[in-house]
């Protein structure tokens, strides 16, 4: 029998991708678990195993092409040993089946990453709801109607969630744009990929939260000096001591002082969800866009544990090679853009995020410092910019302000903070 792949629901409310690579041609057999395809979702690259075994009796993609969870990829001609009883054989087997019926286990559920966190919240499975959306998509109204049908008696409905369906925004790039080409000579870059992704996260995080952000310099001419003694011993280790790892540690400390920042924003329930664990995301320049690893648990972390671990999440960002956890979780995010000579800069904020802390390059300049009896004294100080940009609606700029300075004040006094390296 003929039986049809779909994009499968990759998690962490991934639901498009990008084909990087189709590895099987029409009339090939395969066995189940070899994989069949290469696709890249705004998390990572990810390579898709075959969930059956038979032969590729259709391929409906091809490389470059965007697919969203429950596009049908590839069809099947199924092996005997592979057919399902016929009792259990959908009446037609291109559309959506009944959840309640599960005739096929392995196809994903097609809803939107809302539509899964009510799922998740009310303790619904999703292929038990009927879907009523387009194309077979569970919405969150389906989700909504299946447990207040089946919730015990007493409970309120009120009780349920409310919360929008996830949509494109549409605004002024919507509008049509002119002929460039009539004035010279234009090249088309496909827009795909990581850098599309960035785009779409972006746009919700600039026209969802209102950006605010504070400046300030923090003298790390100590710091240096202590990297400067330490950095072999890390190197030695597998890690590399950089101002990125003294950040990550600093910043921890810091927001369990000012858990504000360590948050985010549910504007449909009422809440301001303050998270009791640190997991720091780093951005990382990488040649195929940004991509932004986790650190988990910095505050349980030693420099040197930081060190080797941001270094090898570094180095599988840039070969493409992160996995989707590595890139999901973060509840505050550290942008360093001092390394390629960066100085002030105003970050977008990470959205669901509700802060993201900037550092640009540290920099030889003349510091007035203050010397015994009034006196006063210019010499040179290594200063590096520090920049905060913080969602207004969660925090106010007095809060901002004592936040970055708990950072700075820890960056300018590296023995304290980092008392131990192991």
């Amino acid at each position: 029998m003929i039986q049809s792949f779909r994009l499968p629901d990759l998690g962490e409310g991934v639901h498009e991708a990008e084909i990087l690579g189709v590895l099987v041609q029409t009339g090939q057999s395969v066995r189940e678990g070899d994989t069949i395809l290469e696709v890249e979702t705004d998390k990572a690259a990810v390579e898709i195993p075959s969930p059956f075994s038979g032969t590729i009796a259709e391929i409906k993609i091809r490389q470059g092409d965007i697919v969203t969870v429950g596009d049908v990829l590839i069809t099947f001609e199924l092996s005997l040993e592979e057919e399902p009883a016929a009792s259990s054989i959908p009446e037609k087997e291109e559309r959506l089946v009944p959840q309640e019926k599960a005739d096929d286990k392995k196809s994903p559920v097609p809803a939107a990453p809302s539509t899964r966190r009510i799922a998740g919240e009310l303790g619904v499975d999703l292929r038990l709801v009927q879907p009523t959306g387009a194309n077979g998509v569970v919405t969150a109204d389906d989700v909504r109607s299946y447990a207040e049908k089946h919730i015990r008696k007493g409970e309120k409905t009120a009780q349920i969630p409310r919360v929008k369906e996830e949509s494109p925004k549409k605004g002024a790039e919507d509008e049509s744009l002119p002929d460039f080409s009539s004035w010279g000579e234009i090249e088309k870059v496909p827009f795909r990929s990581i850098r599309r992704a960035t785009a779409n996260r972006m746009t919700v995080s600039w026209t969802t939260i209102p950006h605010v952000n504070c400046q300030d310099v923090a003298d790390i001419s100590r710091l240096e000096e202590f990297r400067q003694r330490h950095k072999e011993e890390i190197e030695t280790a597998g890690g590399r001591l950089t101002m990125t790892v003294f950040a990550l540690k600093a910043v921890a400390s810091a927001l369990k002082s000012y858990p504000q920042f360590n948050a985010s924003l549910d504007l449909e329930g009422g809440h301001i969800l303050l998270k009791k664990y640190y997991h720091i995301g780093v951005a990382v320049d990488t040649p195929h866009g940004l991509m932004v690893p986790v650190i988990r648990d910095v505050d349980r972390k030693s420099i040197k544990e930081i060190s080797i671990e941001l270094e090898g999440a570094i180095s599988r960002a840039r070969e493409r090679s992160c996995s989707r956890e590595e890139m999901a979780g973060g509840t505050f995010t550290i942008t360093n853009a001092g390394a390629i000579g960066g100085g002030y800069f105003s970050a977008i904020i990470n959205y669901p995020e509700v802060a993201i802390l900037g550092l640009g390059q540290g920099r030889m300049q003349p510091t007035v410092l203050a010397k015994s009896h009034g006196r006063h004294e210019i010499v040179p100080r290594l200063v590096m910019p520090v920049v905060l940009c913080f969602d207004h609606r969660v925090a106010d700029g007095g809060d901002a302000i004592r936040f970055q300075r708990r950072i700075i004040e820890a960056l300018e006094d590296p023995d304290e903070l980092f008392i131990t390296m192991t």
